[in-house]
């Protein structure tokens, strides 16, 4: 979901003036958005949360002059976000979550998966239902850093229209957050060059394969198809505290050992056994990061058998200790 600021419906009164005034825009965008929409809207009213274009201090991981990264977790319920002048990028991370979603006239309902993404074109608002809590790594990007992007190749800005995309996969633009986040949680080490060139980065990818601007692109061959692959890292996600074989992944998605493995190095770039380790690893570092269940109890839980052998994992996939990653 895209990041602001959280409040129950009938919370009005407890807002300040500037706030309930925008109340009736945010009455129509609701309105509109579940209107004949059967079972949209069957939850509680004071499970209603509104998201601005602006995230809550502590949601927020950093900011740059031209992007802002937050990691924002909505409880089950109606999710309503009134738009932003950025352009959002909301990687899904963490368990699977079932989504109904209204957006630019369009209703989009599936599962989400870690690591599907939603584009949110400027100023575009929507609506979401989600059945359980989803966590997101959010990006706001200003829309001149695109425009920059497509001047720099000699086009024409003004042809720019970045596309609403919901449950998308794109491995680069996963990569880019994921690495934004690294670098504002350790205190920007790499300095602002390598700052603007993630951003640039991240623009350069949104042009080149989510706008009008995109160029034609000819799939993978021999890739798992994307139904499997779905299943797959659902899959493998939901169950990432568990002994998991390469065989009971591989009947996740209907495929021998042998075949499984080929077609998931070639659709992810990385071997099965390599992409659960990383998960693994991610999940206790936000975990690690956020919370105070003890470091012990963390390793069980993503499928470590005790701390020292989380502390030697962690060290090889992120350079840093349980303790490090705890107090950063």
């Amino acid at each position: 979901m895209p990041f602001g600021m959280q409040a129950s419906a009938e919370g009005c009164s407890r807002r300040q003036s500037s706030l309930c005034g925008a109340q009736s825009s945010r009455s129509k965008l609701y309105a509109n958005a579940v209107k004949g929409i059967p079972g949209m809207g069957a939850f509680s009213r004071s499970y209603l949360q509104d998201r601005t274009g602006e995230p809550i201090p502590n949601e927020i991981i950093g900011a740059t002059e031209n992007l802002r990264l937050s990691l924002i977790s909505d409880k089950p319920g109606l999710v309503e976000f009134l738009g932003s002048h950025r352009v959002v990028v909301s990687l899904h991370i963490g368990p699977s979550v079932a989504v109904d979603c209204r957006r630019a006239g369009q209703r989009h309902r599936g599962t989400t998966i870690h690591g599907d993404l939603e584009i949110i074109p400027p100023h575009l608002g929507g609506v979401w239902e989600i059945k359980s809590r989803d966590t997101a790594l959010v990006i706001g990007l200003k829309l001149r850093v695109l425009e920059r992007v497509v001047e720099e190749s000699g086009g024409d800005p003004r042809r720019l229209q970045v596309f609403n995309r919901f449950q998308a996969r794109d491995p680069q633009i996963e990569h880019i957050g994921w690495a934004l986040k690294a670098e504002m949680e350790n205190g920007y080490p790499s300095g602002r060059s390598y700052m603007d060139a993630l951003a640039t980065g991240l623009a350069t990818r949104i042009v080149r394969s989510h706008s009008s601007l995109a160029r034609p692109h000819r799939p993978m061959k021999a890739a798992m198809p994307g139904r499997k692959l779905k299943a797959v890292l659902g899959y493998i996600e939901d169950n990432l505290g568990r002994d998991l074989g390469l065989g009971e992944i591989a009947a996740a998605a209907g495929l021998s050992v042998s075949h499984f493995k080929t077609l998931f190095r070639k659709s992810l770039g990385m071997p099965p056994h390599q992409y659960l380790l990383r998960r693994r690893v991610e999940r206790a570092a936000i975990q690690l990061r956020n919370g105070s269940m003890a470091i012990g109890q963390i390793a069980l839980e993503n499928g470590f058998c005790h701390q020292s052998h989380l502390a030697l994992h962690t060290r090889r996939v992120l350079g840093l200790t349980p303790q490090e990653l705890r107090d950063t």
